[in-house]
């Protein structure tokens, strides 16, 4: 596969620019029950995360590409399959090559908008 399948892409949960640490990257996201997250994130073009932190542990996978992750000034190189635990509270950045593709699981809400939701269709009795 070269993307992620369309019904994870829906536009509902796109992942605004405001909300990215990479310019010109395509994210969407999903929420547990429990605020915790998971993120779809396409690279189109080689391209650096600015430096941050969370409150809350993440898990990523490289899907596809290769991703240079930079965790309080150590670097990990990540090809397809390779996977990485990000302890709370460490500071991160990195950059990911034109085409890299991967899935991030938060503890804890790390996208705070998105876009709006889809209108929902009015059915009658029974859902019709």
């Amino acid at each position: 596969m070269s993307d992620f399948p369309g019904f994870m892409k829906r536009a509902r949960n796109r992942i605004g620019a405001t909300e990215q640490n990479t310019d010109d990257i395509e994210g969407y996201f999903y929420e547990a029950a429990d605020g915790s997250q998971m993120a779809f994130w396409t690279c189109r073009a080689d391209r650096v995360s600015k430096p941050h932190r969370h409150d809350f542990d993440e898990y990523m996978v490289v899907v596809s590409g290769r991703y240079v992750a930079i965790l309080d000034g150590k670097e990990h190189v990540l090809g397809p399959g390779d996977e990485l635990f990000i302890p709370r509270g460490t500071e991160q950045s990195g950059g990911c090559a034109a085409g890299t593709r991967t899935i991030h699981a938060f503890g804890g809400r790390r996208v705070r908008g998105g876009a709006a939701p889809e209108p929902v269709e009015e059915r009658g009795p029974g859902g019709r």
